[in-house]
């Protein structure tokens, strides 16, 4: 039986598992915009509250709305260089408008964009399961190495020393140990890879010390929200793609946990991210969408059930109250977090891979479909330049890899087949 407290031991796991990428988009845009450090710390703990409502937002299902699966949701990656772009050039009122916008059509949108279900048999969500884990890997290479290529020390012996600790820890967990604390070994490994890194000098309690102790979250902090339409078409199209990995994110929970994923669940699953962007341009944070580290950490630990995903929304909703308590998971170095995000995304990968075991590839056929999409999709992933000479809007798709992925295998398909599935 799953207890409270080692579903709440599991939720903080998930927390830990998704928290950097979550705080890196408002420190990307925040950063990029000239935000000052007040105004980065609200954006900062606002994200990690609204994390917490999104998710909520997907676990509770009804009538309209919510997946029902175990899903975690943070800001969308995707979003950083539009949001950017819209921010600096047409101001911070703008780019909430395009933002809240965006929301609304995907509220408006969900009922027809889940009958793309019919365009995903298991030829094709294994697929692109596979793909998103593969192109997310090498997120965590760099992290391992450091956090950044660039680095005069990136890939320095005491980085590397820290992310294969890391990696070391948490395969003897899971090789060694039995019953919970199997399911915990993620966690166990962020933690005691963390306090080497503090023993060794690498961890500063600076971000902890500087944070307040508590922050509500307000209603158009930056201002109200300015609509232009320009801006409000790029992130509609941002939007889109988001949808696109959350359909893959969904159909790998849904084989993860045995439960069949019907054109309803799409429907409230998209209606709850929308949702949620809407909140999230109301507030001033960002777009949110599924993140696909949850998924490889659903299957590692073996816990199937929503119970620790409740836990873990209210963990994020208490961190972006109490900024210094959440200033905690900020101090976990690069190369800790690098070591267990290999292993949560080569999980992701090896769903995919699993679901491809169940497809029969010695039919011609299937077998295109999946040299085709692997190629197309780790091609663009590893060469984004291939499209550098098109318009921005066309390269919002051809320079995602998850994208092309998903879409390379509808070319096989004749326009009545096509008809017909729409």
């Amino acid at each position: 039986m799953l207890t409270n407290g080692k579903a709440a031991a599991l939720g903080l796991q998930h927390v830990l598992a998704m928290y950097a990428g979550a705080v890196l988009v408002p420190l990307l845009i925040g950063g990029a915009i000239g935000f000052n450090s007040e105004q980065m710390t609200y954006l900062v703990s606002i994200d990690i509250f609204m994390c917490g409502v999104a998710t909520l937002l997907q676990l509770f299902v009804n009538r309209y709305f919510g997946i029902g699966l175990p899903v975690v949701l943070g800001c969308a990656m995707q979003a950083v260089s539009p949001l950017i772009l819209i921010g600096s050039s047409d101001g911070i009122g703008v780019m909430y408008g395009a933002i809240i916008a965006s929301g609304i059509f995907m509220l408006l949108i969900a009922g027809l964009f889940s009958k793309i279900k019919r365009f995903f048999p298991p030829v094709v969500t294994g697929t692109v399961i596979t793909v998103i884990g593969l192109t997310l890997i090498p997120v965590g290479i760099e992290k391992m190495g450091g956090g950044s290529k660039t680095a005069a020390d990136f890939g320095s012996g005491k980085a590397l020393f820290l992310a294969f600790l890391t990696v070391a820890i948490i395969l003897c967990i899971q090789l060694f140990a039995k019953g919970f604390i199997r399911s915990l070994a993620i966690i166990i490994g962020l933690i005691a890879g963390t306090a080497v890194a503090a023993i060794m000098g690498m961890v500063s309690l600076a971000p902890v010390v500087e944070a307040s102790w508590f922050h509500i979250p307000r209603p158009f902090y930056f201002g109200t929200p300015v609509f232009e339409w320009s801006s409000i078409l790029t992130m509609i199209l941002i939007s889109i793609v988001s949808m696109v990995e959350s359909t893959g994110v969904y159909f790998a929970l849904g084989d993860v946990t045995k439960q069949k994923i019907e054109e309803q669940d799409l429907k409230r699953g998209y209606r709850a991210e929308g949702l949620a962007i809407i909140l999230g341009g109301i507030f001033n944070t960002f777009p949110y969408t599924a993140f696909s580290q949850n998924v490889g950490l659903v299957q590692m630990s073996g816990i199937r059930t929503r119970k620790p995903i409740y836990f873990a929304a209210g963990f994020l909703m208490l961190l972006g109250l109490m900024p210094k308590i959440g200033a905690f998971a900020t101090i976990i170095p690069e190369p800790v977090l690098g070591g267990a995000m290999v292993i949560l995304f080569g999980m992701v990968a090896t769903q995919g891979i699993k679901m491809l075991g169940r497809v029969d590839l010695n039919k011609e056929g299937n077998l295109m479909i999946v040299a085709l999409s692997l190629g197309l999709g780790l091609g663009v992933t590893v060469v984004p330049e291939l499209f550098a000479h098109l318009p921005a809007t066309v390269q919002t798709f051809t320079g995602n890899g998850i994208v092309v992925t998903t879409t390379a295998p509808q070319t096989e398909k004749t326009p009545t087949e096509l008809q017909k599935a729409i």
